[in-house]
């Protein structure tokens, strides 16, 4: 049954019931519960003002590098060259299927990248040992911007985007990744530029001709935390949330 969001389906039921020799114009209990929980399917990620619910990579808690005010999680490179503890940022939580959403804005000659499914257990040395990427990058200042499978919205350094759909550098632009039942989708802002099948021969033989090949666990787990880079560059995010598939 295709789910509505709650005031329109809350309407839809009630004029459902008008008229002569219909039904009372009033939504049961189990409906109700239904649409509300269908609405709360989605997780904040961000509360828009501090760092609940991340910590850094192999960390108690997140780098100092790492800022939240106003609605933006931002990584400040400038105070990371001071001095201050950066590091890869990741959820606390770990997720298997998921639909994960994403607003975000790169610095001028910019790299950053969004991982899933990394393992944070002390067994490896950084996200990128376990979890695919999705890239995050300035495509025209950046020497990553000349290779192939490089570039914003590829799977990185594996799957070249199927279309070019980054907005220029300083513009927000809205990130997908999806997982379910063995199947990868990535979307950028609204365009799908990677969907493959996780896990099988045809991607265990892509992974070893990839530069990933050296860690053999890389890829292989099903289930564990997202994971936003610190590159050394400034990265701006905002409403992130996931829904477990």
């Amino acid at each position: 049954m295709r789910k509505l969001p709650l005031s329109l389906a809350l309407g839809s039921l009630l004029v459902w019931g008008c008229g002569p020799g219909t039904q009372e114009n009033t939504a049961s209990d189990e409906q109700i519960e239904e649409i509300i929980v269908t609405e709360e399917e989605w997780i904040s990620l961000f509360d828009g003002n501090s760092l609940t619910g991340w910590t850094g990579y192999g960390k108690d808690q997140p780098g100092e590098a790492w800022e939240a005010a106003d609605g933006v999680l931002y990584f400040n490179s400038e105070k990371k060259k001071e001095g201050a503890t950066g590091g890869d940022l990741v959820t606390r939580d770990t997720y298997e299927d998921f639909h994960f959403q994403i607003e975000w804005k790169i610095s001028e000659n910019g790299n950053s990248g969004i991982m899933f499914h990394v393992q944070d257990n002390g067994n490896y040395g950084a996200p990128y040992h376990t979890g695919p990427e999705y890239q995050l990058l300035d495509n025209d200042g950046h020497r990553d911007g000349q290779i192939v499978t490089h570039r914003t919205g590829d799977l990185y350094d594996l799957i070249e985007s199927s279309e070019e759909a980054a907005k220029p550098v300083g513009e927000w632009n809205l990130t997908e990744i999806k997982v379910q039942d063995g199947q990868l989708q990535f979307f950028l802002n609204g365009v799908k530029t990677v969907e493959t099948t996780l896990w099988d021969d045809a991607w265990k033989a892509m992974v070893a001709d990839s530069k990933f090949k050296q860690w053999e666990d890389f890829a292989t787990f099903k289930e564990g935390k997202i994971a936003l880079q610190d590159h050394n560059d400034d990265v701006w995010f905002r409403n992130i949330r996931i829904k477990r598939l």
